[in-house]
């Protein structure tokens, strides 16, 4: 048998197949999928349970003139492999090499750049609206899963686009799983909607009355409203305004695209916008993945024959299982401490609060907002909320920081994971802007560990304090430092002198105090672990500037409003004027790639910062004999 998928360098090629040629084409293209992916790491389970949906959308919308818009993103990779981009998968989520989600300057089959959530409704309605008004007949897809679903901002999507008039086609992906285990009542819903009598008759629907040739289709639609309307009266969808039509086997090619060429004319016939439910399995296709999709979600490189190998040696504890471990230790000394996440318990690390406190745990969906304002009203009641999210995804939940958290001073942690550069998932998931974006909102406080050690002793202070406290630390391992196993906290607000030297300070705010303190014992300068971004150590900082010629702020975030910035503001608020070597991130998008590159590149790491402060600062250095540069 020959390949067919060698064969596809273009959507345009996979419409020229038959349709008895398709599920070859799915075969072909899942198992090309599973030996990249074993071959780069990346995300895996979602992808394998999209194969099929994807290779039936190209095959009967005419993309890129016909939008897709996929939701959250990082189920795309069958989609990238069948528009053009099979022969660079092995660059994927690389430097240089193409992006683990979709980005409209990578392809024009990526129509909408998305690896945030529960986005593709809002952004393909307004696709479809724009064809209307510019008197265009192309149609927009928006894919979105069923965690995605949970977010407020698709319903607000779904409550807009029910009352406008665009070809527009949501695609619910039912795959029962998110990267958490899905919660809430639409999860509850959806499961009822799935079960028993129901499922096996709507299944025949989609089979049976909507194979319907062209001419009957009328007869089809008014057979497939009653059959539909025997087994629900109403769907929650179709309270929204549109035509719901599933569930449907999300596997089975001779159900969706028939199903998806009849959407396709309910469209072109002007009947308003449609949903259709499909139901797939994460992992499809590759035993153990089906087995476990959470450990496949996004797994490195491995042996597809063998499956994920635990390595012999234990890696170092990450920061964020230090957190997860802080969690369980503070809980079990104040009862009052609950846990809060937006469907990312594995991902930040409350496995094990779940486990041993399950009425303190909450998983409230992909709903960074509610989850915000949610704890806020635990924290009225005398409760101490941490919420464990993202930093990338607090951003989500600003105006809810500020109005329903800060302006009512209320006590609760922030855990920020992910802070600084992420490697391989690119800007999307960077947090580059949390110091920026926390340090200018009143009342709350934003503390910089500098290693494991620190970050379990801060996560200690900020849960002592009466107001809102952000601890940010970095994704996967620091420099190995030993975390202590009490509960006590560091000074509020007060950093440290770790290198005394002369003429130059280096003040470091976070994780870059280890390459600063080698810049700082080669150039004979001095280092300080600042610690807090917010509040400054204003004591430590005005005896740094009066003791030295020049200072320099090192940060992992954006220059532009960090914490050089805030040294810059207290510097000229206390009337002090000095050279100040402000290194952070630079005013633009960092993309993928390995993170310790990737600091190097933005010269974040020890060199770099050497070069930085010797052309800059040359003439504030003072010769030291025996110094050996870094570089």
């Amino acid at each position: 048998m020959s390949s067919l998928l060698t064969q596809i360098d273009s959507p345009a090629d996979l419409r020229r197949l038959t349709r008895q040629q398709l599920p070859q084409l799915a075969t072909e293209l899942r198992q090309y999928l599973l030996d990249s992916v074993s071959r780069t790491g990346g995300h895996l389970s979602s992808n394998l349970g999209t194969v099929e949906l994807t290779v039936a959308l190209h095959y009967v919308f005419n993309t890129p003139e016909d939008r897709l818009v996929w939701d959250v993103g990082h189920q795309t990779y069958p989609h990238k492999i069948l528009t053009g981009r099979r022969d660079r998968m092995h660059t994927l989520r690389q430097l240089g090499g193409i992006s683990g989600f979709p980005r409209r300057d990578e392809s024009d089959y990526d129509t909408f750049g998305t690896a945030h959530s529960s986005t593709s409704i809002s952004a393909a309605l307004g696709m479809a609206l724009a064809a209307r008004m510019k008197g265009e007949s192309r149609h927009a897809v928006a894919i979105i899963g069923d965690g995605a679903m949970t977010a407020g901002m698709a319903f607000e999507a779904l409550n807009n686009a029910g009352v406008e008039d665009g070809r527009l086609l949501v695609v619910l992906n039912d795959n029962d799983m998110s990267i958490s285990p899905p919660v809430g009542a639409l999860n509850r819903y959806l499961a009822q909607l799935m079960s028993g009598q129901f499922y096996s008759a709507a299944k025949n629907v989609g089979k049976t009355v909507l194979k319907g040739a062209p001419p009957l289709f009328e007869l089809a639609k008014r057979l497939e409203e009653h059959a539909k309307g025997m087994v629900v009266p109403a769907t929650l969808f179709e309270k929204f305004g549109f035509n719901y039509v599933g569930p449907i086997d999300g596997h089975d090619l001779d159900s969706l695209v028939p199903t998806l060429e009849n959407i396709r004319q309910l469209l072109d016939n002007g009947d308003g916008p449609q949903f259709l439910h499909v139901v797939t399995k994460k992992g499809q296709g590759y035993k153990l993945a089906e087995a476990d999709p959470i450990a496949y979600h996004g797994p490195g490189k491995f042996d597809p024959s063998i499956g994920l190998v635990k390595p012999e040696t234990p890696p170092k504890p990450t920061f964020t299982q230090v957190f997860g471990q802080w969690l369980c230790d503070m809980a079990d000394a104040d009862p009052r401490l609950v846990g809060i996440t937006p469907a990312m318990r594995e991902g930040s690390g409350m496995v094990e609060f779940h486990k041993r406190f399950p009425g303190r745990y909450f998983d409230v969906g992909i709903a960074e907002q509610h989850a915000v304002t949610f704890a806020a009203g635990l924290a009225c009641e005398g409760m101490k909320p941490v919420v464990a999210i993202y930093s990338t995804f607090l951003q989500r939940g600003y105006d809810q920081l500020i109005h329903d958290v800060a302006l009512q001073n209320l006590p609760m942690v922030f855990a920020l994971d992910r802070a600084g550069l992420v490697g391989a998932d690119g800007a999307t998931h960077a947090g580059a802007y949390d110091i920026a974006y926390l340090r200018c909102i009143p009342n709350l406080s934003v503390a910089c560990p500098a290693d494991e050690a620190e970050t379990r002793q801060l996560l200690s202070t900020a849960h002592a304090q009466n107001h809102p406290v952000a601890v940010r630390y970095p994704r996967g391992a620091g420099v190995g430092a030993v975390v202590p196993t009490h509960l006590e906290g560091l000074p509020f607000g007060k950093g440290e002198v770790r290198h005394r030297g002369r003429g130059v300070a280096i003040l470091a705010f976070g994780t870059l105090l280890y390459p600063a303190l080698q810049v700082g014992q080669a150039l004979g300068a001095t280092v300080a672990n600042m610690r807090w971004a917010k509040p400054l150590d204003l004591s430590l900082l005005k005896e740094l500037a009066s003791s030295h010629s020049a200072l320099v702020t090192v940060e992992e975030g954006c220059v532009m409003g960090g914490a050089g910035s805030a040294v810059l503001e207290a510097l000229q608020a206390e009337g002090l004027v000095m050279p100040v070597l402000t290194l952070g991130l630079p005013d633009r998008f960092i993309e993928h790639g390995d993170p310790g590159k990737l600091l190097s590149l933005q010269g974040l790491d020890a060199p770099g910062i050497e070069q930085a402060i010797r052309q800059r600062l040359a003439g504030h250095l003072e010769p030291v004999a025996g110094l050996k540069s870094v570089a």
